[in-house]
């Protein structure tokens, strides 16, 4: 199969300007906002001596309560209008708003500051829907998770860039209020121009009445949310994270300070590595998940953040030092466990939130996708103003540490995640495949474009191990039902799998013609709704890795139904510890990370459709590779 790279992308009129329009805008809110963070929490006798970290939490709740509020409104706005006009108007108001922050920085001035984050926070929940729906537009199927890798890893790469620009330009000591308002003008100014060169994005629903009443709108967004159970979940598991992510992120400043004892540059490295870290894990979604929305990376995301979030809690020191540079900070071994906490915290971050922002766009209704991913940023409001609450509460009344906060959610992220998990028992089946994979096999495609996106379709394979349903299905991009012997169906472990996989028990009309009956009525049934059917026409395991002769039952599933049949070829599994070669008791896990291979044939329409060529077109495709 011919690999194409995201990085591709960068090539593309129709991603690169989005990509540099966004990660600017990115860029510009982290300059404002750490400057104000550094302010506050190591300069805050300048400004009138404030507790600051209330300060800082308030100030959080201050950027999102937009989101909260308007999101509702601003993505019928993305439904209704042409995006990269609405784009453009967004840029303008960021150069408006950087004006603002001039004069508020220039005056001294927290209450205007504070507005300004407002405002910033006011334009990031116009541009969120415009920024997410747009994507499914500009981009093929194949580049969906790419294309959200990159602009992840854009938008991470900006904000390491604003947090560590933002503290620098408010650390001049004599016209900090000039550079921090230049470089915030002149990055706006710059997003503008970018946005210029962006092509345009159609309304999806130009016809859509404008409701302006924001609660009444607020609740029909939810409600997109939950005409799908999967990105319903899936929402929920984004917005948990920015529950997570947000937590951890804004008590870095106050953790630098109060519990490592160090300066602002501390600070900023320690924001920076958290950052590379999400930018890094974002950008391996692609390379692991083979191109497709690999829902089965979530678990192992969820099981990072808690794992090393946990540690960052015994790993922090129980007294600060005094006024501790980078530098010492990075000589003190010790503290090397506190930088790979933070580091893999981001990287199994990027593996949790990719997925399921793709998942997301790829399974939501075109014709109100932006309002859905209103209805996400509405929940990811509400979370992370539940967030800042819970970090106030904890670190004032309470009287917890921040390690102890950082243990608590590490702790709560676990429970979330079970919970999801439960719900959603997809998730975790996708994880089991995943693993299978890229643990037990090393699996080369080919042909994998030879499956159509949509549509009826019957794939069929040759049959070599118990694992075959779980391979095939974990490198096609679309779901596939697959129809398989009663008795593997039965087989414990992979029973869980299978049946959340929805997959077909069969069985021999003299086994249990009952079971056969409703094997042939639901495969009718899943090529009604235009879904992928997986059969395997063999009728069981090879016994000698050869091709068994196929069963005429590919032709009875097809009666009536228009469905392409596309051959595959599963090759070099015979000899594996899920193969029959050898007894059960004499069989050992050799050939671990083998090299095994999934040849996809042309497909084959309906009408010709036989048996014997289906036989005859796999075992070319296999040759003599058993």
């Amino acid at each position: 199969m011919e690999q194409h790279s995201q990085f591709e992308l960068f090539r593309q009129r129709r991603f690169m300007p989005f990509f540099m329009t966004q990660g600017l805008g990115a860029f510009n809110d982290n300059i404002f906002k750490n400057a104000l963070a550094a302010v506050l929490v190591f300069e805050g006798s300048r400004l009138g001596g404030l507790n600051t970290d209330q300060v800082v939490n308030l100030s959080a709740m201050l950027f999102i309560l937009p989101f909260f509020l308007f999101s509702a409104l601003f993505g019928q706005f993305a439904d209704k209008y042409e995006k990269s006009l609405q784009i453009r108007r967004i840029k303008l108001f960021e150069v408006v708003i950087m004006a603002l922050a001039t004069l508020g920085f220039w005056t001294d001035s927290v209450p205007l500051l504070l507005f300004v984050l407002f405002l910033l926070g006011l334009q990031s929940t116009i541009f969120g829907p415009i920024k997410y729906g747009i994507l499914p537009q500009i981009l093929k199927p194949q580049e969906l998770v790419g294309g959200n890798a990159l602009v992840e890893m854009g938008t991470f790469v900006a904000i390491l860039a604003g947090t560590i620009a933002g503290p620098q330009l408010a650390g001049i000591d004599v016209s900090w209020p000039y550079w921090v308002g230049a470089t915030g003008l002149a990055v706006a100014v710059t997003g503008y121009l970018f946005s210029l060169r962006i092509p345009r994005a159609e309304a999806v629903a130009p016809d859509l009445d404008i409701n302006w009443n924001i609660f009444s709108e607020t609740i029909r967004n939810l409600k997109f949310l939950n005409e799908n159970r999967v990105v319903l979940n899936s929402v929920l598991g984004i917005s948990w994270f920015w529950f997570f992510g947000a937590t951890f992120l804004v008590q870095i400043p106050s953790y630098s300070q109060n519990v490592l004892g160090g300066d602002e540059n501390l600070m900023s490295g320690l924001l920076a590595l958290f950052i590379v870290g999400i930018s890094t894990g974002s950008l391996l979604c692609e390379k692991l998940s083979g191109r497709q929305v690999e829902i089965g990376l979530v678990p192992f995301g969820a099981i990072g953040l808690t794992l090393f979030g946990l540690d960052l809690y015994f790993a922090s020191p129980t007294t600060p030092g005094e006024a501790l540079t980078i530098g010492a900070f990075l000589a003190d071994g010790s503290n090397w466990r506190i930088i790979a906490d933070l580091m893999l915290i981001g990287v199994f971050g990027g593996f949790y939130i990719v997925p399921l922002y793709a998942l997301v766009q790829s399974r939501s209704a075109p014709d109100h996708r932006s309002r859905v991913i209103a209805g996400l940023n509405i929940l990811n409001a509400l979370f992370m103003v539940i967030a800042a609450i819970m970090a106030m509460l904890i670190l004032g009344p309470v009287g917890l540490s921040i390690p102890e906060l950082f243990l608590i959610t590490a702790v709560l992220n676990a429970i979330v995640a079970i919970y999801i998990f439960t719900l959603v028992p997809e998730f975790l089946m996708r994880f089991l495949v995943w693993i299978l994979i890229h643990t037990i096999y090393r699996v080369r495609v080919s042909g994998l474009e030879n499956i159509p996106d949509e549509g009826p379709v019957i794939i069929v394979s040759n049959h070599v191990s118990f694992v075959d349903p779980l391979i095939l299905g974990g490198m096609i991009r679309r779901p596939v039902r697959f129809v398989m012997y009663y008795r593997i169906y039965e087989i414990p472990v992979l029973k869980f799998i299978f049946r959340t996989g929805k997959a077909i028990p069969i069985a021999g009309r003299s086994e249990n013609e009952a079971v056969l009956e409703a094997a042939y009525a639901r495969m009718h049934e899943v090529l009604e709704t235009g879904d992928v059917l997986g059969i395997f026409p063999e009728g069981g395991l090879t016994a000698d890795g050869e091709i068994q002769p196929f069963k005429p039952g590919i032709e009875r599933a097809l009666a009536g139904h228009p469905a392409t049949v596309v051959p595959i070829a599963l090759c070099n599994l015979w000899g594996s510890m899920f193969s029959r070669r050898d007894p059960l008791h004499k069989r050992r896990p050799y050939k671990l990370w083998a090299k095994i291979d999934m040849r996809v044939g042309q497909p084959i329409p309906a009408a010709e459709v036989t048996a014997e060529r289906l036989q005859r077109e796999v075992e070319a495709l296999r040759g003599e590779d058993r």
